[in-house]
């Protein structure tokens, strides 16, 4: 081959590479390209503890639960401890703590990759999760399991807050003097949601004393806040007396009280298929009927509060509850293979799902790119 030959090559390569590099894409493919996001869990709203479709998404990862904790105890300083009360150094939320703890927003620290790496992250939480059996996959259980735990713990980190607030004497327990309900229901009259029926007075206080001591101490104040997650039998009779101060104050429910009312609450329906089908009323009585002869153990006609016993987890989810549709939903989403359980590639390959889910009004989940 002569020179000219030679030179005439190596100049056509030359251009072939300047042409590869110029219309190559700028980066690769990197599934951390897309911004990951978290949902704040806290709700400045006290009603809505009140009310099951307005549950706050549950923290899959305690790191940056923890996070967002110290941003609400911030927040929640500023609206609670101020000159009228005491200083912010007695609360316990107010430790010192290193600035960007404090002030770290989670989803710019999760998507900060020098301080945060996604995989390396589920990598250390895997064999947390992993554990009942421990065979290198995560199950529906295990993975509800670890929710709820995460759950537990946010509830009562707000429940240490709640005490602080109420407990006057400072002795680490709550009398019923010292305890104020929430002002949403002192300012607005005895005939609201929390005055008309039994929240927040003597007798759910009392329910919640388990010890019967006149005290609640914190374990027993959380299920005064929250008694559909308490293993007290007595405050779980108090929850299903609460539902049958029913229209004519019997103390029970009649059918016609139970259809118009917590029929809806409990029946088994497929939301679609219902609104697709529009049920009939006389086929809706009818399955309220049956319902309602299945829940009236002894036959007379009405159901009690201990008959409604059989029912009340679903008048009240529980956090079990919750802490299950949210495992669902990230089973589904990530179980590639469709095995009923994740490897650690799985949840590697879809990290988006675990730190960007939120259970909506219709109490199921959905994937958003967008929450703020």
């Amino acid at each position: 081959m002569g020179r000219t030959s030679v030179v005439i090559l190596y100049i056509t390569i030359a251009v072939l590479l300047l042409f590869l590099i110029f219309h190559s894409p700028n980066k690769t493919p990197n599934h951390r390209s897309r911004r990951l996001k978290v949902r704040s869990t806290f709700n400045f709203n006290p009603a809505a503890s009140l009310d099951n479709k307005n549950h706050e998404h549950i923290p899959f990862d305690p790191l940056i639960a923890d996070i967002e904790r110290r941003r609400e105890d911030k927040e929640w300083e500023k609206r609670y401890f101020d000159s009228s009360h005491k200083e912010i150094v007695d609360a316990p939320a107010a430790e010192a703590q290193p600035e960007w703890e404090d002030f770290m927003n989670a989803e710019d620290y999760i998507n900060d990759e020098d301080r945060f790496n996604v995989t390396d992250r589920l990598v250390v939480l895997f064999p947390n999760i992993d554990i009942d059996p421990i065979d290198g996959y995560v199950t529906v259980h295990e993975l509800t399991e670890w929710n709820l735990k995460q759950s537990q713990n946010d509830v009562m980190h707000r429940t240490v807050r709640d005490m602080e607030l109420h407990d006057k004497n400072h002795d680490g327990f709550i009398s019923f003097e010292e305890y104020e309900p929430p002002s949403w229901v002192r300012n607005s009259g005895n005939n609201s949601l929390g005055y008309n029926v039994g929240w927040w007075k003597e007798e759910h206080f009392n329910a919640s004393d388990a010890d019967g001591d006149g005290l609640l101490n914190k374990t027993e104040f959380n299920d005064f806040l929250h008694p559909a997650d308490s293993n007290n039998p007595r405050l779980l009779k108090w929850l299903c007396k609460e539902e049958v101060r029913d229209t004519d104050r019997d103390g029970k429910l009649n059918f016609k009280e139970f259809y118009h009312g917590l029929f809806d609450l409990v029946r088994d329906y497929d939301i679609e298929e219902h609104n697709a089908s529009h049920e009939s009323d006389n086929v809706m009585e009818g399955s309220a009927k049956i319902l309602f002869g299945q829940l009236d153990k002894d036959g007379d006609g009405y159901l009690s509060e201990e008959e409604l016993l059989q029912i009340i987890g679903k008048l009240h989810p529980s956090e079990r509850y919750y802490a299950k549709q949210q495992a669902d939903y990230i089973i589904q989403q990530a179980d590639a293979d469709k095995d009923g359980r994740l490897s650690l590639t799985e949840m590697i390959d879809n990290p988006y799902v675990f730190y960007s889910a939120i259970f909506n009004e219709a109490e199921e989940y959905e994937y958003h790119d967008e929450f703020r």
